[in-house]
């Protein structure tokens, strides 16, 4: 499950539609408690993807090690990814699999049609490694604030 507060949902979604008809990206920084990913704050990125922006994206290394930076000065870890898929459904592709990485993060898919936010869904990216992950649908909950677990400090 992962649970977002309205307004980093809300971020998400008006993400999408400024950047439409390419696709936007982003980072989700938080905390893991037991099977549930609770979202404290999201990392806008650019889509570095120059030859197709409209229905691929590339979170430059650069941005993906600023975002690590600051979710270890929280005390937080990177439970997951967004993008949004213009025109297309919020549903993972053959390549958005193919590229996807991080076993046990999140990875939010929101429609934008016609350069409205539409339908906004969470994938879990599951398996031990790099042959066996998938995706498996996940609950999305949307809540007017996430309260994050205590860092075990």
């Amino acid at each position: 499950m992962l649970k977002i507060a309205n307004s980093h949902y809300d971020s998400i979604r008006q993400h999408g539609e400024e950047t439409y008809p390419h696709e936007c990206c982003g980072v989700l920084l938080g905390r893991m408690d037991g099977d549930e990913r609770l979202v404290t704050s999201i990392v806008r990125c650019g889509n570095t993807r120059a030859d197709s922006p409209h229905n691929r994206y590339h979170i430059d290394e650069r941005e993906l090690i600023a975002a690590q930076k600051q979710a270890r000065q929280r005390g937080e870890d990177i439970v997951g990814f967004y993008h949004s898929h213009p025109d297309h459904p919020a549903r993972w592709s053959a390549t958005d699999l193919a590229e996807a990485h991080w076993l046990g993060c999140s990875y939010v898919i929101t429609s934008v049609t016609k350069a409205k936010a539409d339908v906004t869904n969470s994938f879990a990216l599951t398996g031990t490694l790099e042959e066996d992950k998938r995706f498996v649908d996940e609950l999305l909950v949307v809540e007017d604030a996430v309260a994050a677990p205590p860092s075990k400090a």
